[in-house]
């Protein structure tokens, strides 16, 4: 019963999509059916298939070490407050946000080094041609496997000003439905699982692309731009001013991270405190407003609430809320609700993204700043539309 009900959610999800579509007639239907097909294929090869559970158990202890090497450096800065010890246990602005700066500067250095754009390089293209989708938004869309909304469509900026309005949904689309990897270790401080991060990334490609291209179909005949080159150095003369550029970006990351969630949750406290004359609070209404998404993932009983509440806080909010939130209870949940969930509040689409999302792309092709704005908010929709449309996919996947 519950793969049919997540089947049905996955009509429903698709179905609502198909109501935002700008122009229903021309939706790709081919590419959409085998852009979600393959997705079922790698969701069943990294969560059934033996070989490719052991693969993603493999890279997660390699991130994981990595992460480990980093806290060598939050150690020698903080001492003590790095190690999540007594006296002072957890702290949040240390042991996660501090893993941001180096990952971020790691980047850095693997992106000038030239080994992202080349791996996006080789599987974009691949992608391109099964999907019959142009090169360069089967590379954003890709890129969003290992970079953020802001990120990936530097590889390509110097394109950005020749795409399609369906080509910049791709890009609004796959950013906001992706997590970056700098954010992945703050992620994982949480107590969310590498694995199940892992595999949110790896299905974000495909169900993008099948999202935005019913959200815009094609309707424009855009430049030929095959045979694309990707900027991997930048600004940078050397790696050292790589890791050192990605170290700053790390910071700055980490400090709007943190500043955003000082404003919002004291925010709501204050909204909390209000309704609580009411009897209710905001994670209250999330549970019931958002409580269908849960059911139609297959969940039962007071995982739906669980489900909704944090839906609802990732979308409203944002992510990091919602982990924060799922990582104190995972433990308690079934391993499927964990792996689910994890899944479905893996991505950047919340309210709050949108102007961080135009502001960081209007940067790089100021020309464009009046299409994205004028598409952010149902691309944010649509990047939420991949995260929950991936943990449908994976909760069908744990039940053959």
């Amino acid at each position: 019963m519950k793969i049919f009900i997540s089947i049905f959610g996955i009509i429903v999800v698709l179905g609502f999509m198909y109501l935002l579509s700008s122009n229903r007639k021309e939706i790709p239907y081919k590419t959409v059916i085998k852009a979600l097909g393959i997705q079922f294929v790698i969701a069943f090869l990294l969560v059934k298939f033996p070989l490719g559970r052991l693969i993603v158990q493999k890279i997660s202890d390699v991130v994981t070490g990595v992460l480990n090497c980093g806290r060598e450096g939050l150690l020698f800065v903080f001492g003590s407050l790095a190690d999540g010890g007594a006296p002072t246990g957890f702290v949040f602005g240390i042991q996660t946000l501090g893993n941001i700066i180096f990952v971020s500067a790691l980047v850095g250095a693997l992106y000038y080094l030239g080994v992202i754009g080349f791996i996006v390089k080789i599987i974009g293209k691949a992608v391109g041609k099964v999907l019959g989708t142009s090169q360069v938004e089967s590379f954003v869309a890709v890129a969003n496997m290992f970079l953020g909304q802001t990120e990936s469509p530097i590889l390509v900026s110097k394109y950005l000003g020749k795409m399609t309005k369906s080509e910049i949904v791709v890009v609004l689309v796959s950013g906001m439905g992706s997590m970056s990897a700098t954010i992945i270790g703050g992620y994982t401080a949480l107590g969310i699982p590498m694995e199940n991060l892992l595999i949110a990334s790896a299905l974000v490609p495909m169900g993008s692309m099948a999202i935005a291209k019913i959200l815009t179909p094609e309707v424009e005949k855009g430049e030929n731009l095959d045979n694309l080159s990707i900027d991997n150095k930048g600004d940078n003369a050397n790696i050292l001013s790589a890791i050192s550029e990605g170290a700053i970006n790390g910071m700055n990351t980490a400090l709007a991270i943190g500043a955003s969630l000082i404003a919002v949750l004291g925010l709501v406290a204050i909204v909390n405190m209000f309704l609580g004359y009411f009897g209710l609070s905001l994670e209250q209404i999330f549970s019931y407003v958002f409580a269908p998404l849960g059911f139609l993932m297959g969940l039962e009983g007071s995982e739906v609430l669980t489900a909704g509440q944090l839906l609802g806080s990732k979308l409203v909010l944002n992510e990091f809320v919602a982990f924060q939130s799922l990582g104190e209870i995972i433990n308690s949940l079934s391993e499927r609700t964990g792996l689910i969930l994890s899944i479905s509040l893996a991505g950047f689409a919340n309210v709050s993204s949108i102007g961080v999302c135009i502001s960081g792309i209007a940067a790089l092709c100021p020309e464009k700043r009046n299409i994205l704005a004028k598409l952010a908010f149902k691309s944010m929709l649509g990047g939420f539309a991949v995260s929950v449309l991936s943990g449908m996919i994976v909760g069908i996947i744990t039940l053959l």
